[in-house]
């Protein structure tokens, strides 16, 4: 059945990123919606960002799209530009190679919810514009910008 028991999917806590980066994400919590449901071409993700949570460190996609769309709250969108407010309604699009990072901040007193939209790609690298830290969809591995890996 494609109906999705969003109740049941299990919700992952945190972001997996080494130390000293785990901090500011420890309690974002998300849930694989497109992963329950089968998709092989491309994510979908609700995600749930606590008051003064970061929903990642700020990164860019070599080789993914991605798409944000809040359903509830408010979320500060934060990229090279500069800073845009979200609030339930509102998208944002994010096309890839462009190497403009970005990063979503609650600096509300609620929670606050989105759905994350994304595509695959084996060949992808994310890299965080602000920290020494990257990432390849190969491995799944974070790795210093030079390539060394994290313990």
């Amino acid at each position: 059945m494609p109906k999705v028991d969003i109740e049941a999917v299990e919700e992952g806590v945190g972001v997996g990123y080494p130390m000293p980066f785990a901090a500011l994400t420890a309690h974002r919590s998300r849930k694989k919606l497109g992963d329950v449901g089968g998709l092989i071409d491309f994510g979908v993700n609700l995600t749930r960002l606590p008051p003064g949570e970061w929903s990642s460190q700020r990164y860019w996609h070599s080789h993914e799209d991605e798409f944000v769309y809040v359903l509830d709250g408010e979320l500060v969108l934060v990229e090279d530009e500069g800073e845009t407010l979200l609030r339930a309604g509102d998208a944002a699009a994010f096309p890839r190679g462009t190497g403009n990072g970005h990063n979503m901040i609650n600096r509300s007193d609620r929670d606050a919810v989105y759905l994350e939209i994304g595509s695959r790609h084996s060949e992808d690298v994310t890299t965080c514009s602000d920290v020494d830290l990257m990432s390849t969809n190969k491995d799944g591995r974070f790795l210093h910008k030079d390539g060394t890996p994290y313990p």
